[in-house]
């Protein structure tokens, strides 16, 4: 019997838990509901560009914590497409990741200039490497004073583990095609030829973004690398090296955003792409703060040293 009523207390108390969890996340829709039309103007399309970037959304509980391009792209171009939007703002939040990803965005954001709306960019606590590619495709970049940016740069990381193997006695045979079909395999050194190509794809990629950050800040080339050496900027550091435009927290954004495309009054702000279900939101908290959920990078990569993600701050 004591047993039997133990039961029945511990369900009473989760039953309670869960009734709390859901009512706190109802409430946090609410509020989220309200501030997704704030105003009563004209229309801005807040778009997030929030977590790693990366090509396709995963699915499952992976698309929380991640910026992938074709989400973000359709956002951009349902954005484009209504006539009531007259600007977008794209609120970033990122450390980067693919090159193709950060590409894809890119290029739709162009589509979206050239139909004639504006973009402004408003970076929050990180818009490093991929995070400042797609900045640079906006007609404006407003950076908070203490935001995490430039790191412009691309990292290919390949990890070699033939001295463990022959410590633990695995031999590995590659039968391959061709003599660079498994260049970057673990279980063998890399020879000076294959150091090469891989280079040359990095430089490459390097000489794209060179171009992106060129023609996006109106910066001639020579100059950009110079400050393209991979080194991260705070907002400050980067508006005095014109990387950014203007200072400001995300109110004032707003009103740049509104100003350039010339919305009188209060506008009214669309929020786009940010998950909404309950499960999405409750997982989406507990990435945040310690990524339980971590996604592979494989490929080019334009990010920081993961080594410095960790200097963002934490709430």
């Amino acid at each position: 019997m004591v047993f039997l009523r133990r039961k029945v207390i511990t369900g009473i108390i989760i039953g309670v838990l869960l009734l709390s969890l859901v009512a706190a996340f109802a409430f946090k829709g609410d509020d989220a509901d309200k501030a997704a039309k704030e105003g009563a103007g004209e229309k801005i399309a807040v778009i997030h560009i929030e977590g790693t970037i990366v090509s396709s959304d995963p699915g499952a509980f992976g698309s929380t914590s991640v910026a992938a391009a074709d989400r973000i792209v359709a956002n951009l171009k349902e954005a484009r497409e209504d006539p009531e939007i007259k600007a977008v703002l794209l609120k970033l939040n990122t450390g980067g990741g693919s090159v193709v990803g950060s590409d894809e965005i890119g290029r739709e954001i162009e589509r979206v200039k050239k139909s004639g709306k504006k973009v402004t960019a408003y970076m929050g606590e990180m818009a490093a490497s991929g995070g400042y590619w797609i900045s640079c495709k906006a007609d404006r970049i407003i950076a908070n004073p203490g935001t995490l940016t430039g790191s412009i740069g691309v990292i290919l990381s390949i990890t070699q583990l033939q001295e463990l193997y022959d410590k633990l006695g695995v031999k590995i045979t590659n039968f391959t095609t061709g003599p660079y079909k498994d260049m970057g395999a673990s279980n063998k050194p890399l020879s000076p030829e294959e150091q090469q190509i891989f280079q040359s794809l990095i430089d490459d990629s390097y000489q794209d973004f060179i171009n992106v950050v060129a023609q996006g800040r109106h910066m001639d080339p020579a100059r950009v690398r110079e400050l393209a050496d991979g080194r991260i900027y705070t907002g400050k550091q980067a508006q005095a090296v014109g990387l950014v435009d203007e200072l400001g927290d995300y109110t004032e954004a707003v009103q740049i955003t509104a100003k350039l495309a010339n919305i009188k009054g209060e506008p009214e702000l669309v929020e786009m792409g940010r998950p909404k279900g309950l499960w999405e939101e409750f997982f989406r908290g507990f990435q945040s703060k310690g990524n339980i959920l971590p996604l592979s990078l494989e490929g080019l990569q334009l990010r920081p040293e993961q080594l410095l993600l960790p200097l963002r701050s934490e709430n």
